[in-house]
């Protein structure tokens, strides 16, 4: 007996109507926003993503070697792939670049929550454009993404990663690497602070020589809880520390941007120690959170990064961007859905329009044929029974796919030239001409 391999998912029909319905619904937003869709090969050169993340990466993927000896591996993300067909591919078209994509990532990691070894992740990234503007743009598609889907009960969490690397440098943490160390005092400080590892950050800063209260102010920056009325609190702890408050600003005026393009969102907080744990983010970080998933309620991240420079593309530094994580949202809306007791997870999962199946009864199915295809040409759904079986069985059939009408025709029909139509709603049934328009008609 073959089985699927470990960490990877079979989607049903029902399954893969509400996958296309959420895909549909995710790129529809994207085009409002002027967002084009691009795509990459699902495997890339392995030194790709060991010069975005470092060596250390290697073991999360699924790495090999081709047949010509060539080091590749199935992508783990879709950012870099991106990035590499931008600076491959469209180097000439005009900026600022507003792409977004879809598709499949493999991980060799454990299973969690909402996380498969193969799993699907959509993406937008602009590219050519900074500043507070451009990023408003980014974080109002996201919230836009989210508030369309029906998802209920989230929070978006932003920060900006410039005004922490800003304090810890004026409090005296190197941004390089020490021999002996493995990544950039800052770095390591940044990563305790997403943790919120307090501990470890004051064990850091005892064996830096960093000055007494730092921890305390710190904490005091996590601990803010509101909207943009916490950046004047902010203001007078960075000014405590003699922190440069360019980065607080753009964020203040990023977050007014915000607010004039999306909808509110259900909960806002501004969160200057949210790092997003990645050392090419430079601005604006932020992700959104769904309680429904406990520990793994994260659904969407991103922020404002520097990666260009990997393929000599300095002047298009910083771009911006953000990952969905699809199967993580689809599990926080079934599950919202059977708690708030809604019929329909993703809007538009479940389709109002007329679906018509058509049961040759002791005829030739070629009789039949022209009309079905000239009603399928008309953009109607129609279904053949291809199993010539009885009546009872053709009716049974056509309510187990979803039909919503039966049309039998028979011997006698076919000479007078009418079918019989059943409403499978209603139980109503009528004679209908054996005419496209005729029929789409009585449908309507």
């Amino acid at each position: 007996m073959f089985t699927r391999p470990r960490g990877t998912r079979d989607f049903g029909t029902a399954e893969m109507a509400r996958r296309l319905a959420f895909e549909n619904l995710l790129e529809a937003r994207a085009s409002r926003h002027g967002f084009k869709r691009v795509q990459t090969p699902i495997f890339e050169s392995l030194d790709l993503f060991t010069a975005k993340s470092g060596p250390g990466v290697v073991g999360q993927l699924y790495a090999f070697e081709d047949k010509g000896g060539r080091k590749l591996t199935l992508r783990p993300e879709l950012t870099a792939p991106i990035m590499r067909a931008v600076a491959q591919e469209m180097r000439q078209e005009p900026k600022p670049l507003k792409l977004s994509y879809f598709g499949q990532c493999f991980r060799y990691e454990e299973f969690k929550t909402g996380r498969y070894r193969e799993f699907f992740q959509y993406g937008v990234e602009l590219i050519g454009a900074t500043g507070p503007l451009a990023d408003a743009e980014i974080v109002a598609l996201a919230v836009d993404m989210l508030a369309s889907s029906g998802l209920v009960d989230w929070e978006l969490k932003i920060g900006n990663v410039g005004i922490l690397r800003d304090l810890l440098t004026g409090l005296g943490l190197s941004g390089e690497t020490n021999k002996g160390e493995n990544e950039p005092q800052i770095a390591t400080a940044m990563r305790l602070l997403d943790k919120g590892d307090w501990q470890g950050l004051t064990e850091l800063f005892a064996n830096i020589g960093v000055k007494d209260g730092a921890v305390d102010g710190l904490k005091e920056l996590a601990g803010l809880a509101g909207g943009v009325e916490t950046l004047a609190t902010a203001r007078e702890i960075l000014t405590r520390f003699e922190v440069e408050l360019s980065s607080l600003d753009e964020l203040e005026e990023m977050l007014n941007s915000l607010s004039l393009l999306a909808v509110a969102p259900p909960s806002l907080s501004v969160n200057l120690c949210v790092a997003r744990g990645l050392d090419y983010y430079t601005g604006m970080v932020f992700e959104c959170h769904v309680p429904e998933l406990g520990g793994e309620g994260q659904v969407l991240g991103g922020g404002s990064y520097r990666l260009m420079h990997l393929f000599g593309l300095d002047e298009l530094d910083p771009c911006c961007g953000f990952g969905l994580g699809f199967d993580r949202v689809l599990l926080a809306l079934e599950a919202q859905a059977e708690r708030l007791g809604r019929d329909e997870v993703v809007p538009g999962e479940a389709s109002e329009e007329p679906v018509l199946a058509v049961v040759p009864f002791k005829i030739d199915a070629n009789e039949v044929l022209p009309l079905v295809k000239e009603l399928r040409d008309s953009d109607m759904k129609v279904e053949l029974e291809l199993r010539s079986r009885k009546l009872g069985r053709s009716f049974g059939w056509a309510e187990s796919i979803g039909a919503t009408h039966v049309m039998v025709v028979g011997p006698n029909d076919l000479q007078a030239g009418v079918g019989a139509l059943k409403n499978l709603q209603t139980g109503n049934q009528v004679e209908v001409p054996l005419d496209a328009e005729q029929i789409k008609a009585h449908l309507a």
